[in-house]
């Protein structure tokens, strides 16, 4: 069975099993031998890649784009048009145990609104990854990320800031930065970046 680009019917691939229960926004399309579990709720327009694995109680926004081979487990919820890219990792427990039950203790751990994840990234449970932050491939973040930055690394750290456009802004002495495929404004302040025009 091919997918259908110009539906807006959810597109859903013969080998993807979706169980009763759970919701899937107009628009959005699930590739081969997924797993979409009750009580998931995934927005409209949506593009779930080869082999991903939506858990219970998960909420994943409009737009989101979720490549090969990842899993959002229970505690995960993604703002709307997030990108997580192959092979991304999500945890839910700090200090799993094989032979201790620890379903209570699910971490939370909250993409907001345009948040981009690299390939091969892990995302401890727990935090919390800011509008539009940036994680470079191979990542691991241990710690919340301020909206806007871009983080590197094994643990990860800030090495700069992104537009929502997805370019680094490199900043004037007044704070000032401009994205180069945007054209928009953005300002530096207190440690934290908004965006100032359209």
């Amino acid at each position: 069975m091919s997918v259908n680009l110009s539906s807006n019917t959810p597109q859903i691939h013969p080998s993807s099993v979706i169980d009763e229960g759970a919701i899937i926004g107009e628009g959005t399309k699930i590739w081969h031998f997924c797993h979409v579990s009750g009580k998931a709720i995934l927005g409209s327009n949506c593009n779930l890649g080869q082999n991903v694995f939506i858990d219970n109680d998960v909420v994943v926004g409009n737009g989101v784009k979720i490549q090969n081979n990842v899993s959002l487990y229970q505690g995960v919820e993604v703002g709307d048009d997030c990108f997580i890219g192959p092979s991304a990792v999500f945890t839910n427990v700090i200090n799993p145990r094989a032979a201790v039950v620890r379903r209570t203790e699910f971490k939370s751990t909250k993409l907001e609104r345009g948040v981009t994840i690299g390939a091969n990234a892990t995302i401890v449970c727990g935090i919390t990854l800011g509008a539009y932050a940036f994680v470079g491939a191979g990542a691991v973040v241990t710690e919340n990320v301020k909206p806007f930055a871009m983080v590197v690394g094994v643990p990860a750290v800030q090495r700069g800031w992104m537009s929502e456009y997805g370019e680094k802004l490199e900043f004037d002495s007044e704070g000032k930065a401009e994205c180069r495929g945007s054209g928009s404004i953005y300002r530096l302040e207190n440690g934290y970046v908004k965006k100032v025009n359209e």
